[in-house]
């Protein structure tokens, strides 16, 4: 074992870059060579106190909140295009690369922060006493490498290994998020912040119409185990509007991404939101390291011609 972990630190593996619309996870083989996608959208789910969830309840009951709770997460990635999921015990991740990349992943992520606020008021109904739970949900975004492991000939000990931060960091930030939030790392913000459908409310309050006019949603925050730029974060607590929910959605997903009932001052309140010097310094970082990205991707592609 020794001589063979020798061996593998010694010898530099092939790198292949890989165009993100055109990578399918399908194809990985076992060998040497990892595959490197420029920009992968992580969503990580944590189902809270699912160990408390088996106390007082039978095998069979305890099975169907699983059921009930991490298949309907399941079903909400594969509905949005999630181009990879993996479930891990009481919680898992989705991946989405390729056009709409950010869009889908936060439409599903929403969906997700919905669906956990009914799937826990649903335990509720059941059970006089159940532990408070739903599903964390966190994002990031970034470069991965990945090459399936396992053993050769055994489909059963395979599984795709995606190394970057994106899943890391999507992870972390669910770890310190709670079930009413949403925890997304700057590279994420950087990428929605000036889509109106994402970044402010549809103006209803308790689902009743036109109550207030629109306002961000979102608020600034720290996400203390990640140690670079991406740690300068947002949160968001709403969900999906019953009004106007579907519809927003279906925008987003459509492209759109400018509304005109938007007032000045919560257009202000956005551009606002990254005044701080920590954060305007964040903001900067991640610049000149996409730009520092876009030029290693022009010198992998010039390269390979």
């Amino acid at each position: 074992m020794e001589k063979r972990t020798q061996a593998k630190i010694d010898t530099e593996p092939k790198v292949v870059l890989k165009d993100v619309d055109t990578f399918d996870v399908n194809d990985l083989e076992i060998g040497p060579t990892w595959h490197r996608l420029t920009d992968i959208v992580a969503v990580v789910f944590d189902l809270k106190s699912s160990t408390n969830l088996e106390k007082g309840r039978t095998a069979e009951g305890t099975a169907s909140i699983y059921d009930a709770g991490i298949g309907g997460v399941v079903r909400t990635l594969n509905d949005f295009g999630a181009d990879f999921v993996d479930i891990q015990g009481d919680g898992g991740f989705g991946l989405f690369w390729g056009p709409q990349a950010y869009v889908k992943a936060m439409c599903a992520a929403i969906t997700i922060h919905t669906f956990s606020s009914k799937f826990e008021a649903q335990l509720e109904a059941k059970w006089d006493e159940v532990p408070a739970t739903g599903f964390k949900v966190g994002l990031s975004s970034g470069p991965v490498m990945v090459k399936r492991v396992g053993l050769e000939r055994h489909l059963d000990m395979q599984e795709p290994v995606w190394a970057g931060r994106p899943v890391n960091y999507a992870a972390k930030a669910a770890q310190q998020a709670d079930p009413e939030r949403i925890y997304v790392t700057g590279s994420i913000w950087d990428q929605i912040s000036q889509n109106d459908y994402l970044a402010f409310s549809c103006g209803c309050r308790g689902g009743l119409a036109k109550e207030a006019p629109p306002a961000l949603l979102w608020n600034p925050i720290r996400l203390d185990k990640i140690p670079d730029a991406q740690k300068f974060g947002l949160s968001l607590e709403s969900n999906w509007c019953d009004l106007h929910g579907e519809l927003f959605c279906n925008q987003i997903l459509s492209g759109a991404t400018r509304r005109t009932d938007i007032p000045l001052e919560a257009r202000n309140a956005r551009d606002s939101l990254t005044e701080g010097t920590d954060f305007q310094a964040a903001v900067a970082e991640r610049r000149v390291e996409r730009e520092q990205r876009f030029t290693e991707l022009v010198g992998l592609r010039e390269r390979a011609r």
